[in-house]
């Protein structure tokens, strides 16, 4: 009897079916893992001296970047509004799409991208050296939940730090966009302020966005860092894999979120739309 030889399109299909479960089952897993870290957050006060050591990894040692990150952020969307701008006579309304673009999206999404890259892979790598040196089995041993030891305080320093950071970044986002509509176009510095429509809602959507991203990024990196393999190559790849898996979960994160800000935003103020026509 003859039996059916598999063809190439079926070996494409059962290999993106492999890929598909694997990706469930490491969803599944991380989702075993945050719901396990966040528990211990509310069991029991995280150790002494962790978070602050933490947070000054995080926040501090990160400030430099973030000011440049932001600084560039807001130039380069100064230079770009002018182009289109300056043809329809609106020079003086540049403050207000740079200033709310920064605020709102690319403040708070790029800072978390630079972070996930900077902080979130130095958390796996870090926690992947501790796995393949047995370090996590060694506190598992002597009575200390590994989670609680090192995910709690990791998590709680990036919900913590983030968000300040964040608004170090939109601070330098705006300062550099001015800095490029008022001395290198020479727009009327009194005009630009004046028609810069900023609210606390535009700041306060961007501040809260970066407590998710904070979140996801401290998770994902420890969860990671817990399930590296061995050797060096392992320890690689785990802060490699925490930076991809950030830098997605902050994209799809700024989608959800961006959603729900606008559905609040017109439940909060229905006619806001005819304000500004």
């Amino acid at each position: 009897m003859a039996t059916a030889t598999p063809t190439r399109s079926d070996g494409w299909l059962t290999e993106l079916g492999g890929r598909i479960q694997e990706a469930m089952i490491l969803l599944g897993d991380w989702t075993i893992f945050a719901g396990r870290t966040v528990g211990w957050l509310f069991r029991r006060r995280a150790p002494r001296g962790t978070v602050l050591q933490n947070a000054y990894v995080i926040g501090v040692r990160s400030v430099g970047v973030i000011i440049i990150t932001g600084m560039f952020i807001g130039m380069v969307l100064a230079v770009q509004a002018y182009g289109e701008f300056h043809t329809l006579h609106l020079e003086t309304r540049i403050g207000t799409i740079v200033n709310v673009s920064v605020l709102r999206e690319l403040g708070p999404v790029l800072a978390a991208t630079m972070l996930a890259g900077r902080v979130g892979g130095a958390i796996a790598a870090e926690l992947a050296t501790m796995r393949i040196t047995e370090q996590i089995d060694a506190l598992a041993c002597l009575g200390v939940n590994p989670i609680h030891y090192l995910a709690v305080p990791r998590l709680i320093a990036c919900v913590i730090v983030i968000p300040l950071l964040t608004i170090v970044a939109d601070f330098t986002g705006v300062l550099g966009g001015a800095v490029i509509a008022l001395r290198l176009y020479n727009i009327d510095s009194v005009q630009y302020w004046q028609r810069s429509h900023v609210e606390m809602w535009d700041i306060g959507v961007g501040v809260f966005k970066s407590v998710f991203f904070g979140a996801a990024i401290a998770l994902i990196s420890c969860h990671r860092g817990f399930n590296s393999k061995q050797g060096s190559e392992g320890v690689g790849r785990a802060a490699t894999e925490a930076f991809v898996a950030s830098f997605i979960a902050i994209l799809a994160l700024d989608f959800v979120l961006a959603i729900a800000a606008a559905w609040a935003y017109g439940r909060l103020w229905p006619d806001a739309g005819s304000k500004l026509l």
